[in-house]
This record gives C-alpha cells, sequence and structure tokens, in this order.
C-alpha cells in the first residue's frame, strides 16, 4: 500500500486519519463515540484529553466538569462530534444519560443547538430536567442562563410531543426524583447567578461551600450565604 501523501492533504484530515487507527477511541459511522486518554486540562467549559500524544479539546458541560480527576490521570469521555464546514467539534459527557440528554435537545427541540444544549446540562442535573419536563415545570427551566420563557416553553412542549419520551420520563422521574439536598444545591447555585455571578464561578463556589461544610447538611439560604465568602 503506498505511503499517504500528507502534502495533499490538511492537518486536520490527517489529525481524524491518527486518530482512526488509535485502538482507545472508538469510531463507528464516522462517528467518534468516545476518547480515553490522559487528561491534560480541564475548565469548565472544555477539557483536553491527550490520545496518544495527540491533544483533543472537548467541549464539556459543568456536570462532566464536576466529575473529572486531576490533570495527567486516565480519563473516559462518551463524545459527540459536529461537522461544520469551517470546523470539528467535540462534546464530551461523563454519562450515557448526559449524552443522550444533549443528542435529544440538539435533534428534536427546534432553536436549540449544542451551545444552549450544553446550558441545559449546566443549569440542572438530568434527572431534574427530566422530571420538569414531565410536570411542565416551565419556571424551573426558564431559570437555567440562556433560555428564557419562551425557550423553556418550547423545550416542553416539543419533548413530551415525542413518542414514548414523555412516558419514559415519568418513570424515571418518579423512581430517580432529586433529592432534597440537591434541589437546595440547584436554587443555590441559581440564586447565585441572579445576583450577577458567572454560571462557573457560581458552581465553583457552592463546591467550595459544601466541602468547607464537612458533611453538615445546609439549605439553598446558608449555602449561598457560605459560598459568597468565597466570591468575595
Amino acid at each position: 500500500m503506498p505511503e499517504p501523501e500528507h502534502g495533499k492533504r490538511s492537518p486536520l484530515f490527517w489529525a481524524f486519519f491518527d486518530l482512526a487507527l488509535c485502538p482507545v477511541v472508538s469510531i463507528l459511522a464516522g462517528v467518534i463515540t468516545f476518547l480515553e486518554g490522559t487528561l491534560v486540562e480541564s475548565l469548565p467549559t472544555h477539557a483536553v484529553v491527550n490520545v496518544h500524544g495527540v491533544g483533543y479539546e472537548v467541549r464539556i458541560p459543568f456536570s462532566s466538569y464536576d466529575r473529572l480527576p486531576p490533570p495527567g490521570q486516565p480519563v473516559r469521555l462518551l463524545t459527540h462530534l459536529q461537522v461544520r464546514e469551517d470546523a470539528h467539534l467535540l462534546f464530551g459527557f461523563f454519562t450515557t444519560a448526559e449524552r443522550d440528554l444533549f443528542r435529544l435537545l440538539v435533534n428534536h427541540v427546534s432553536g436549540i443547538g449544542p451551545k444552549l444544549a450544553l446550558a441545559v446540562l449546566s443549569g440542572v442535573s438530568v434527572v431534574q430536567f427530566k422530571a420538569a419536563v414531565v410536570n411542565s415545570e416551565i419556571s424551573l427551566i426558564a431559570k437555567i442562563p440562556g433560555l428564557g420563557k419562551k425557550t423553556a416553553e418550547r423545550i416542553v412542549l416539543e419533548l413530551k410531543d415525542k413518542v414514548g419520551v414523555a412516558a419514559a420520563w415519568e418513570a424515571a422521574s418518579a423512581q430517580n426524583a432529586p433529592s432534597a439536598e440537591d434541589l437546595q444545591i440547584n436554587d443555590a447555585v441559581l440564586a447565585l447567578i441572579s445576583l450577577g455571578y458567572k454560571q462557573a464561578d457560581a458552581h465553583k463556589a457552592i463546591r467550595e461551600a459544601i466541602r468547607a461544610a464537612a458533611g453538615a447538611t445546609l439549605n439553598a439560604e446558608e449555602l449561598v450565604r457560605r459560598a459568597l465568602k468565597f466570591l468575595a
């Protein structure tokens, strides 16, 4: 087999060509389904994974960022590949549920692209979102930064109309309803965002407040009060 002539292809082509030969990256029908390698860098909006010497930037939601190991440790991220004329974008998720919800929003809700889908996953847990859709809790979804009431109404309308989605989610939300602690944390994060803090900073401050509490149960008001100390 003749050796490929690199000069006739773009660097991006050869990056994906090399990726196809890598045993720890699964590719099915041209779609990268996961990345497995070493975490190089992690930020609330993206992570960089080293796969056999090639660094891949993956855009992630806060829900996945919270579960990432420290840099230098092995990591495995499920992925969704978006192919555009000007770029190939990878979106990463720690769980199948996160990726499934991302794809459901992008593929089945008009006006929702990857950016807003990530905002949904960053704003509430998958379980909370499912319960909100099933119960038509427009106000909860509308509080997610970047959405608003009209978009929240459209999400509920279009997802509940999908065959089988509402029934499956109703069963899931009944069995896996968010705990009282989860609701308090979510309310605290939304409260900080409403005060003008960035979503990433709000999540980080709440995590610090919970860690400093050393297992003590805190309501949303107390979480906000303690988190403000880390934001000062």
